[in-house]
């Protein structure tokens, strides 16, 4: 495969991840703040803003006053905003459109028909009453890309690129919201261990999509501990990093096999791999969380840049 066609798989792909994961992102959010008071609901729009890294270029347009129509506005359809969401989809196209002819019908349509109603959708300033709505758009055109994909992408070097994209995109996301909930979303640490701390991570839960497999998994008890083993080494839920790593040393062994060899990216994918398949929940909270999740979001970043290298990605 081209270079330049591999980066329009790797960026679709990443774009829909980051799209949908931003969406539930905004959809905790506004869950919180409706139960809150108008100050707390602020704190708790302001913590979204900050796991988004906005906080600068919300802060230079509006202040320290996080508004909940005015933050997720600016979130979702700001022009202030390059990286809002109808932008992200935005770009998906352009790189679904560029890479045509490596696609099906199928997923060119659920890519193209998802961003024209999320563009008439977001044409005018979102209201509360209407936010669902553009929500539900982005999750469910998100869901009706991979559905294409699985089912009618032939299982090579394309499929896998695409993949690559997914779960880079979601381990990033992921780690994350994690780091963010010790510095944002506490008022104070008196709180750990609290009511609003266990909400709070119920909250973390809901924005990862993972509470009701969480509750399931373990009879609906809110602790730090397990709540963070659970998004971190429990390789049955989708969105967890354990899950994510395992996916991509699947797919980059099969463009090593496709390919004819490994590159510098698969050495570094065994590197992380390995050390978050080793460790254990009580080794994260000895070393520090925040630490942890520091040095796995500076990894999970030179892999995906290592992957662009090795492949001669071409914008």
């Amino acid at each position: 495969m081209l270079g330049r066609s591999a980066n329009g798989i790797f960026w679709l792909f990443r774009y829909l991840e980051r799209a949908e994961n931003t969406a539930r992102l905004i959809e905790a959010g506004f869950r919180m703040a409706l139960t809150r008071d108008s100050h707390d609901a602020k704190d708790e729009w302001r913590s979204v803003i900050v796991t988004l890294g906005l906080q600068g270029a919300y802060e230079a347009k509006f202040g320290p006053d996080y508004a909940g129509p005015q933050a997720f506005n600016f979130v979702l359809r700001d022009k202030d905003n390059p990286g809002n969401v109808l932008a992200m989809v935005e770009q998906a196209r352009t790189n679904a459109r560029m890479v045509r002819t490596g696609i099906t019908r199928e997923v060119w349509e659920a890519v193209n028909e998802g961003w024209m109603r999320l563009r008439d959708l977001l044409v005018r300033p979102v209201t509360e009453t209407r936010l669902g709505d553009v929500i539900d758009t982005v999750r469910r055109q998100a869901t009706q890309v991979r559905g294409a994909m699985e089912g009618t992408m032939l299982r090579n070097d394309i499929y896998n690129f695409a993949r690559i994209g997914t779960f880079i995109e979601r381990a990033d996301n992921t780690a994350r919201i994690l780091d963010v909930k010790y510095y944002v979303l506490l008022p104070s640490l008196s709180y750990v261990g609290s009511s609003l701390d266990n909400v709070q991570w119920e909250n973390v839960l809901r924005s990862l999509a993972g509470e009701r497999a969480y509750r399931w998994l373990n009879a609906g008890r809110m602790e730090a501990r397990t709540i963070a083993e659970f998004l971190i080494l429990d390789g049955r839920f989708p969105r967890s990093l354990a899950f994510c790593y395992a996916k991509l040393q699947s797919n980059l062994a099969h463009l090593a096999r496709e390919y004819g060899g490994e590159t510098m990216a698969h050495e570094t994918l065994r590197d992380v791999a390995g050390k978050l398949h080793s460790t254990t929940i009580d080794a994260v909270f000895e070393r520090g969380l925040h630490q942890f999740i520091g040095d796995f979001i500076a990894a999970n970043a030179r892999l995906g840049g290592q992957i662009q290298r090795d492949y001669r990605f071409i914008a």
